[in-house]
């Protein structure tokens, strides 16, 4: 039986990606995690994709060695790797596929009076914006309009980006609300890959990037730069390296006990703070304040450039 992949942001603080296995497959699993030095190399590959060279340096083991226990590591499919150009030849890129693993024992399921729901929402569909250079808009082809000019999120082709990008301003996306009638809304979830903004790429250019749902100012991370200089697992070959390649993968959470980034809390606002039930779409926008301290901009990915396949995807959880 192969393993299922899902998508779930809920308690964990890092990617949301989950492998749901059964008793026998996860075998493979615990003996790629049995050495201390795999489990070391896979918690450094969560918080970023990395060479082989990179990964050797960092745990000072032979490259040699970092490959055997990289390829224990891939067979188990917890991560995946990719060759890649590299300043001299190709490069092995490693990248951590899955945060969370849940093992399915075939026991009695235990029934939860709530239910989700889960809407993916392409980053150039957004229904509102106020952007200035540096700026632009790609999809997986070619570049939409003309750099830098704010314009270009005007264009009709805006619908395919796969990456857009703005120095300052905000971009405002309208969720459609399926919550069902009578419904109660207790937890709002919000999942991006973002970095920062800088001209080509710094990965030591951080950003007060703010989240809004509904009007309301849900709280800022600060990110802390902006990633190239190799090429994201996703991004298309026609982009060069010299970009911006990849962000990190952030999941937003608004409960009754205030708001969270990867299980860090942010502020005191509650998801009854969002008026949740009163409207038949949720805005969400995403931008820099124009007093922010750190006024490094934003970069947003869509499923097919950067690290992770996904859009931006909200999940609302709620009982009946």
């Amino acid at each position: 039986m192969m393993p299922k992949l899902m998508v779930d942001s809920s308690n964990t603080e890092v990617a949301t990606r989950v492998l749901t296995t059964n008793l026998d497959d996860f075998v493979e699993i615990a003996k790629a995690l049995s050495s201390d030095l795999r489990v070391a190399i896979f918690k450094k590959l969560l918080e970023r994709p990395m060479n082989v060279v990179e990964i050797a340096e960092m745990f000072n083991i032979p490259p040699s060695t970092a490959a055997v226990n990289i390829k224990k590591l891939e067979d188990a499919n917890l991560i995946r790797t990719e060759m890649v150009p590299g300043t001299r030849g190709t490069q092995k890129i490693c990248a951590a596929v899955f945060s969370k693993i849940i093992v399915e024992t075939g026991g009695p399921v235990q029934v939860h009076h709530h239910d989700f729901i889960e809407i993916s929402m392409p980053v150039g569909h957004f229904f509102d914006f106020q952007v200035s250079p540096t700026c632009g808009i790609v999809s997986d082809s070619k570049i939409i309009g003309e750099l830098d000019d704010p314009s270009s999120f005007l264009e009709p082709e805006r619908t395919n980006a796969q990456l857009i990008w703005f120095r300052h301003g905000f971009v405002e996306y309208r969720f459609p609300n399926r919550t069902p009638p009578g419904a109660k809304v207790n937890n709002l979830e919000l999942m991006m890959e973002v970095c920062s903004e800088a001209p080509l790429h710094n990965p030591n250019w951080p950003s007060d990037i703010t989240l809004w749902i509904n009007g309301i100012e849900v709280g800022t991370w600060t990110s802390p730069g902006d990633f190239g200089g190799e090429r994201g697992v996703l991004t298309p070959s026609w982009w060069s390296e010299v970009n911006t390649q990849f962000g990190l993968l952030k999941t937003w959470r608004v409960t009754d006990q205030g708001a969270f980034i990867d299980g860090r809390i942010i502020s005191d606002v509650t998801v009854d703070d969002l008026r949740l039930e009163q409207a038949s779409f949720i805005t969400v926008r995403i931008g820099v304040k124009p007093d922010a301290i750190n006024d490094g901009g934003v970069n947003l990915f869509g499923r097919k450039f950067g690290n992770y396949e996904t859009d931006l995807v909200m999940r609302l959880r709620f009982t009946r």
